[in-house]
């Protein structure tokens, strides 16, 4: 059964995390250059490879007892807040163009940059204390993933447009206050509880 509060919890966390993120460039990049629809294919897809692997790294922190859960996810999100505060703006990566412009292979440097650049990624860890704390790996995987891709699909399709709309700096600011109140939250579990 999947809980809606939690995949909406889990959906604003992550995506106000990502949007800010190198990868909602990468996709820009990709979005300018080739078919939005096959660069969309090759991101989902290496999106979802991570969500699974994150949840399963979650899940097995369930296994501890409550308390440490809580007190680690409450460590990791307090320092997730640290990195989102204190980060300064990354530069666009340069991005291989592909030889030709079939879906395989655009797809597939979509998907390859992706795996790459978010392999142990903020997001990716976040997915995985999520996971942990909330012991729901449904309805995390699901809300990681939408707005993973919600990210990725606003990076390829508008990206440019919305960053002229809203500061970047100011969705940076607003994800590490959702992120240090998560991590308070959690601590403060861990010593009541």
């Amino acid at each position: 059964m999947i809980s809606l509060t939690v995949t909406a919890v889990v959906f604003g966390v992550v995506f106000l995390a990502e949007l800010p993120d190198k990868t909602a460039l990468a996709g820009l990049v990709l979005g300018t250059r080739y078919r939005a629809s096959y660069v969309f294919a090759g991101v989902a897809a290496a999106f979802a490879l991570h969500v699974a692997l994150a949840v399963a790294a979650g899940s097995v922190l369930t296994l501890l007892p409550q308390q440490i859960v809580q007190a680690l996810t409450g460590v990791l999100f307090l320092g997730g807040a640290a990195v989102l505060l204190l980060k300064k703006g990354e530069e666009e990566e340069e991005v291989r163009k592909p030889e030709n412009q079939s879906f395989w292979k655009v797809s597939g440097a979509g998907f390859m940059l992706i795996l790459v650049a978010e392999f142990g990624d903020l997001t990716q860890i976040m997915t995985a204390n999520l996971a942990a704390r909330y012991d729901d790996p449904l309805s995390v995987g699901l809300g990681a993933v939408l707005a993973l891709w919600a990210v990725a699909g606003l990076g390829i399709v508008g990206g440019k447009a919305l960053m002229k709309k809203v500061p970047l700096r100011l969705i940076t600011q607003i994800a590490a206050l959702v992120m240090l109140a998560l991590g308070l939250w959690s601590l403060w579990e861990a010593v009541t509880g």
